[in-house]
């Protein structure tokens, strides 16, 4: 629900001149590569297209040694993948084995079909995909279970798989986590015309304030408008954007500069499945999970606030459940600060799965 901000951020960032942007972007880009290499004896490194719903979808998967814990992360956006976190996140590969999946709308997978080879656009569609490739990673990696991360839109997907297949998953963990209760939540959008009054931006709390608080009402453009407001509006959302999702963009050795633009035009088209999400009651749904629940959101989240994250959370009945606020992050907090990410999944999930203690 981001695509608008951060394509517009992007546009701005390359007005840079090209040969001072493209000379930083390839030592950048070598550095990382660098950083990035598998080397160890259990290693694995793997990336391609995988058939999953009838279209070929990227997966990557990554690792230090095969037999940690396997992680399935659930890309936020809608469309926007975090294959271009790959850098940032690199420590996490000593503890996990991380697979991320562009999916249908993102990434590389958008790259190769374009708009025409999508297929259908719908939360069950990616429901249904997010089962395949869960089943393609078992059976590729010799595993019974994987730990579910859903970030921001993608946690909608997460929690319906960790209420629905217990079975294949062996913990739940949130971040940037969406809760929506079927239209009566304003926390987010309150404060957004909190924000923009108190800066007197008088146009854009018009605008605003013309859309309604009521999110089932809103089109496509609605949200594009609300979500290029919320970033705007917050200076820590908005560094967020231009210096770790931006940044990362332009110095991901993992795509070519010709993959860059459908990075952005992948978020602007699967912008159509945002309004679908904002029906969802996850009271409604359930708070029953038969498996470890965990919550690692950013304490000062304007685009999903920890307020109504901590409500659902409170009534969820789990195994085991955590939810620990990251201080100085807002969205994208996983990516802000992978170091203290991965330190709560170090102290709060792996012992869980492992049963051996931590080891650095």
């Amino acid at each position: 629900m981001l695509g608008i901000a951060i394509a517009a951020t992007v546009a701005a960032v390359i007005t840079v001149p090209a040969a001072g942007l493209l000379g930083y972007r390839q030592l950048r880009r070598t550095a990382h590569a660098k950083r990035l290499r598998i080397t160890s004896p259990h290693g694995i490194e793997e990336s391609g297209f995988v058939r999953i719903g009838g279209i070929d979808q990227w997966v990557t998967i990554r690792g230090e040694d095969r037999r940690n814990p396997v992680i399935l992360e659930l890309h936020g956006g809608p469309g926007a993948s975090n294959l271009i976190f790959a850098s940032r996140t690199r420590a996490w590969e000593r503890h996990f084995t991380v697979v991320r999946w562009d999916m249908r709308g993102a990434g590389k997978t958008f790259a190769r079909g374009g708009p025409d080879g999508q297929g259908a656009m719908s939360l069950p569609r990616l429901e249904r995909d997010a089962l395949e490739v869960t089943q393609h990673i078992r059976a590729r990696l010799g595993v019974d279970k994987v730990v579910l991360l859903g970030c921001s839109f993608g946690s909608f997907v997460g929690l319906r798989l960790a209420r629905n297949h217990p079975e294949l998953y062996c913990a739940y963990v949130g971040t940037d986590q969406n809760i929506n209760a079927g239209g009566r939540d304003h926390t987010a959008y309150r404060a957004l015309l909190d924000r923009l009054g108190a800066a007197d931006k008088r146009k854009e709390l018009a605008a605003v304030t013309t859309m309604g608080a009521d999110r089932t009402a809103w089109g496509v453009e609605d949200w594009s408008r609300y979500n290029k407001h919320s970033v705007g509006s917050d200076p820590l959302t908005f560094d967020t954007i231009k210096t770790v999702v931006v940044g990362s963009l332009l110095s991901s050795p993992l795509h070519s500069l010709r993959e860059l633009p459908a990075y952005t035009k992948a978020m602007s088209f699967s912008e159509r499945v945002a309004p679908e999400s904002s029906t969802i009651d996850e009271w409604a749904e359930g708070t029953t999970f038969a498996i470890p629940f965990f919550i690692f959101q950013g304490e000062r989240d304007v685009i999903t606030p920890p307020e109504p994250v901590r409500r659902f959370f409170d009534d969820v009945t789990a195994p085991v459940k955590n939810l620990a606020l990251i201080q100085d992050a807002s969205h994208f907090a996983s990516f802000r600060h992978p170091d203290r990410f991965l330190d709560l999944m170090l102290t709060k999930v792996r012992p869980l799965l492992t049963g051996q203690p931590i080891t650095w």
